[in-house]
């Protein structure tokens, strides 16, 4: 129950291709080749340009204005959530302080 079952490997079935037989081959030195003329470079491929209409420029602007809109609104809430929280722990350290305070003073 406790020993590992080892899963043995099944033999294989169907049409089984023997394995390839390498043959060592010989290494000829090289004739001295001399070296080819330079060639022009190939002219560049022309891309094409991207072309913006009126409509397209002003939907990216657009887009752009709301991403900045966006973002600014997600930091200007944190922002403000760090204030608060912060606010709220100096209010509850003033009085915890305070209720220590006088209670001091009682005894």
């Amino acid at each position: 129950m406790f020993r590992p079952k080892i899963p043995t490997m099944p033999t294989p079935t169907g049409h089984v291709t023997p394995p390839a037989v390498v043959e060592p081959t010989t290494i000829a030195p090289a004739a001295q080749v001399s070296q080819p003329a330079p060639v022009a470079p190939a002219p560049a491929l022309s891309r094409p340009t991207v072309q913006l209409t009126p409509g397209t420029a002003l939907a990216l602007v657009g887009g752009g204005t709301a991403v900045v809109l966006v973002v600014g609104a997600v930091l200007i809430s944190m922002l403000l959530a760090v204030a608060i929280t912060g606010a709220s722990v100096a209010v509850c350290a003033v009085v915890l302080r305070s209720l220590l305070a006088s209670e001091r003073k009682r005894r």
